[in-house]
């Protein structure tokens, strides 16, 4: 009930906006968040490049050199002041430009790309969470080259442009006859961890191409999901290109990938932070006031009926606090991260699990102490000073090795290791996958229920015959 509660309440009065430059006021105006682009799987995903291209129609090759890349980065202004120093020279290690062939110019349409980046060499990605790595060299020229046939797209790479190396293949089903063929340059914001959370900063990268094949036809210039300014016509970050001859300069601001930005719908179900210290009073003092030769029940039997009911005390919330915050929080400026069914019902069944768990713990622990204070006191420390410690920054690791590895059942969003973030626990990541956390708490639970089928058991007192 704590759960439900606390989650239909969120639903009920979360608001959320973003901000907009005024080029008029030089302020910045608040307004409701826009819906993340979904890409071909239904992921939230960023889709902000600047794109050189002309159509091509069924199969073909396009080949180039890309003899440099540079970029600017904004540095973080000073505490206390205003917007802060100039871009300076530099790259976010995850700025990338190359090649891509891509069903239009629509955001979050498919496409395939091979490219080289500032730090991660060369790489092939498909349909923003594919991601296969070529050679590791950041050195230049380096020769690109990206082959359509049929719905499949073949990525290669050279140091000379003689020896070529295939760097990978992604297949796009249903790819039109005719999509868009080209030269782009994308670069992520810079990741800093600011006073009110995660921060991304202005970065750019600028790319260099020449020995371009095929030159045929004209070269149209497209800023895809360029932010607009407050009057809806001046970019606020443009992208930029120019020609002299065989050579191409390409400026791009944004990024290609999975969006890992976004509120996790886990969120919504923070009172089950309180749900939980209720269950953990109530399971011990159940496991320390009942006694066996009182009732003749079992520590089993106990486990079994705290586990049992506690599961249903996280399930039946959670089963109506998600769906219900998906209907209601984007109305409110709130988007949810899209997730697949099984991860919405990893959530709501994983919530179930994780209570029953943290019962059973707790019956445990107050078996094996056998006092109700210092077995909620054991038991709280044990499921949540590691949480907190990792969401103060301190000792991650502990949400390895720890019962509180179980509340990693709770995550729905996913690290992507092409997309530089601040993946900790604060932000809804966590170093075991959902299904190992949890067993790791399993494996708590039923250790200390081992341990306390151990003990001696005391037996009922003699009946004293009536003469």
């Amino acid at each position: 009930m704590i759960t439900l509660t606390a989650g239909l309440t969120l639903a009920a009065t979360a608001t959320a906006t973003c901000g907009k430059f005024d080029l008029k006021t030089r302020t910045e105006v608040l307004e409701p968040c826009p819906a993340p682009i979904l890409g071909p799987g239904g992921q939230a995903v960023e889709d902000s490049l600047s794109f050189v291209h002309q159509p091509l129609q069924g199969d073909g090759t396009i080949t180039v050199r890309v003899t440099s890349m540079t970029g600017r980065i904004k540095q973080p202004p000073p505490p206390g002041t205003g917007a802060g120093p100039p871009p300076v020279p530099g790259l976010v290690p995850w700025a990338k430009a190359g090649l891509m062939i891509k069903d239009g110019i629509n955001q979050g349409s498919p496409y395939a790309a091979i490219m080289v980046t500032a730090e991660h060499g060369v790489r092939m990605q498909h349909n923003f969470t594919e991601d296969t790595a070529g050679s590791s060299t950041n050195g230049y020229p380096r020769w690109l080259r990206l082959t359509r046939t049929g719905d499949t797209l073949t990525g290669s790479e050279s140091g000379d442009g003689k020896q070529w190396t295939e760097v990978g293949k992604a297949s796009l089903d249903g790819l039109p006859d005719t999509v868009q063929i080209g030269l782009f340059a994308a670069s992520p914001g810079a990741i800093t961890n600011g006073a009110s959370g995660p921060e991304s900063r202005f970065a750019e990268a600028t790319a260099t191409f020449d020995q371009l094949t095929p030159q045929t036809g004209p070269w149209k210039f497209d800023d895809i999901g360029v932010e607009m300014e407050l009057d809806g016509v001046t970019p606020h970050h443009p992208g930029a290109f120019t020609r002299s001859g065989d050579t191409f300069t390409v400026t791009g601001v944004g990024d290609v990938a999975p969006s890992t930005n976004g509120q996790p719908i886990e969120r919504m179900l923070i009172g089950g932070f309180a749900a939980l210290l209720l269950i953990i009073a109530v399971a011990t003092t159940f496991a320390t006031t009942t006694r066996p030769h009182r009732y003749g029940t079992t520590l089993t039997a106990k486990a079994t009926v705290i586990g049992t009911a506690s599961f249903a005390a996280g399930l039946i919330p959670a089963a109506v606090v998600i769906p219900t915050c998906l209907a209601i929080l984007p109305s409110k400026g709130v988007h949810p991260h899209p997730a697949a069914w099984p991860t919405y019902l990893q959530l709501i069944v994983g919530t179930g699990l994780l209570f029953a768990a943290v019962a059973i713990l707790s019956v445990a622990i107050g078996t094996l102490l056998k006092r109700t204070i210092p077995a909620v006191t054991a038991t709280t420390t044990l499921i949540f000073a590691p949480y907190l410690l990792a969401l103060a920054g301190i000792g991650e690791w502990l949400l390895a090795v720890t019962p509180a590895a179980g509340f990693a059942i709770q995550q729905s969003v996913r690290e992507y290791a092409q997309v530089e973030g601040l993946y900790s626990p604060a932000t809804g990541y966590f170093p075991l996958p959902p299904w190992a956390g949890l067993a790791i708490l399993c494996a708590y639970a039923a250790l200390a229920l081992w341990s306390a089928t151990k003990l001696p058991r005391r037996q009922p007192p003699a009946l004293s015959m009536v003469q």
